[in-house]
């Protein structure tokens, strides 16, 4: 039996959080723990939404870092969802990044965005 996720299921995911990203229908499910997490990058969270796109295209199915198979999340807002974890090098945000998400009725719901804080 092959592990999940796969890569084409790492791809199918990426796209569609690209998607909704493209279409603002966006969701943060810790808005102020997130806010302070840009706010530490000096990033301007105004440009988060324009931005995610683009995020987006520069991660790939090589950079999962999540559970295998995906944790499912608790939190009441997206409870049961796949969580999807991604650490890369960033261009949009100018060092290495930490991403965590899923994507719920095409929404794409942001768990976790901050700098990597792995060693």
């Amino acid at each position: 039996m092959r592990e999940r996720p796969s890569n084409r299921e790492l791809h199918r995911k990426l796209k569609q959080a690209s998607e909704a990203a493209a279409a603002r229908r966006i969701r943060v499910l810790e808005p102020d723990s997130v806010l302070a997490d840009l706010l530490d990058l000096d990033y301007p969270v105004a440009n988060l939404a324009m931005d995610l796109p683009a995020v987006f295209e520069e991660i790939g199915p090589r950079d999962y870092r999540g559970q295998s198979p995906p944790k499912k999340s608790y939190e009441k807002a997206i409870l049961g969802s796949e969580l999807f974890a991604f650490r890369w090098v960033s261009k949009v945000f100018g060092c290495r990044m930490y991403l965590k998400f899923t994507v719920k009725k095409q929404d794409l719901w942001i768990v976790s965005l901050h700098r990597d804080r792995s060693n």
